[in-house]
């Protein structure tokens, strides 16, 4: 896991720790970590505060040209949410680390020329499938089930 991928990790388990949904972004450019994020929907009651929303709110506004030279880390497939900003702001690449727990519209987001690479990592993966196991409701409730 590179450290882009493990300082998404890092975001994942404070969303856990603070009683919210283990996922975490962060957006990289030029090699720098430039926003980071994880789920808030819990910790704010919030509708849209997924980890890539987080995480490019954290960003603050960016230029258009800083936008196409940058790589988005997940912990889990982005969403139709998530994805769309990624469209909307023309990020480049997207690294997820597992989509086996969850898989976003990764092939729509591919067909528009996104760079997208799955690592199915195994501490990724674990982390998503015990809070699943352990709170069906409340990620219903995420993905909109």
């Amino acid at each position: 896991m590179n450290e882009f991928m493990r300082a998404a990790l890092d975001e994942a388990k404070k969303g856990l720790r603070e009683g919210g949904i283990p996922i975490g972004s962060v957006l990289v450019v030029d090699g720098v970590i430039v926003g980071r994020g994880h789920n808030r929907r819990v910790q704010q009651g919030s509708t849209i505060k997924h980890a890539e929303m987080d995480c490019l709110e954290s960003a603050g506004r960016l230029r258009a040209a800083t936008y196409r030279k940058s790589t988005l880390y997940s912990t889990l497939s982005p969403c139709d949410m998530c994805s769309g900003a990624v469209l909307l702001y023309g990020i480049p690449k997207v690294v997820i680390g597992e989509n086996m727990n969850f898989k976003g519209p990764e092939e729509y987001v591919r067909d528009r020329g996104v760079d997208v690479t799955v690592l199915n990592d195994q501490e990724c993966i674990e982390l998503m499938s015990d809070f699943i196991e352990k709170n069906p409701g409340l990620w219903n409730e995420d993905i909109g089930q």
